[in-house]
């Protein structure tokens, strides 16, 4: 009987302890848009075109020192791409490239962390474009938590990697004289990223 009673106190405690919080788990983040930059350059003939993308949202579950709850989501809007020149943005925007009217958006979700200290980590996940969904890895810096003036409590990150646009799809290309080639395959993607802590 003793033993019996024994383990339903067990089952309750642990219940209590699950239903209360006692799993660890993350503080829930929304990327502030106005203070967050995603980013991208590409070889162009002898140098380097940079773009932005100006229209996205996301997500982020951060806690420090307990990487094992960390996770993020994010979807850009395709057709806010901005390289400053907008020919070039159309033609980008086109089936040449990221087909924006067949294929709004790029969407990210992470999987798993590693590779994590203090200020460092790996953001492992997935990343579709063109409607083609790749595993990727991303370099996580870590700037900190604290609050703005307003009372705010913020998060903050720059996020970097790189992709090849050819294993999405995107494979428009022109020769030059020379024998090189007019784009280059290589992407460097960098995200400035803050974001307020969910009320």
């Amino acid at each position: 009987m003793r033993t019996q009673r024994s383990t339903i106190l067990t089952g309750l405690v642990l219940s209590s302890l699950l239903l209360s919080g006692g799993v660890a788990r993350a503080a829930s983040y929304d990327v502030d848009t106005d203070h967050t930059t995603v980013s991208f350059k590409i070889k162009h003939l002898f140098s380097y075109v940079q773009g932005t993308f100006k229209k996205f949202q996301g997500t982020v579950e951060y806690e420090p020192g307990k990487p094992e709850t960390w996770s993020a989501q994010g979807t850009i809007d395709v057709a806010s791409i901005d390289t400053n020149v907008p020919e070039r943005d159309k033609h980008l925007k086109s089936a040449d490239f990221f087909d924006a009217a067949n294929n709004p958006t790029i969407e990210f979700k992470t999987t798993k962390i590693t590779s994590v200290d203090a200020e460092h980590a790996v953001a492992e996940g997935t990343i579709k474009i063109h409607g083609v969904e790749k595993p990727v890895k991303l370099d996580v810096e870590i700037h900190g938590v604290g609050k703005d003036p307003w009372g705010n409590v913020r998060a903050g990150f720059t996020v970097t990697g790189t992709l090849n646009r050819k294993d999405f799809g995107l494979t428009w290309n022109k020769a030059l004289e020379t024998g090189q080639l007019l784009v280059g395959d290589e992407v460097k993607l960098s995200l400035e990223l803050e974001a307020i802590l969910k009320q």
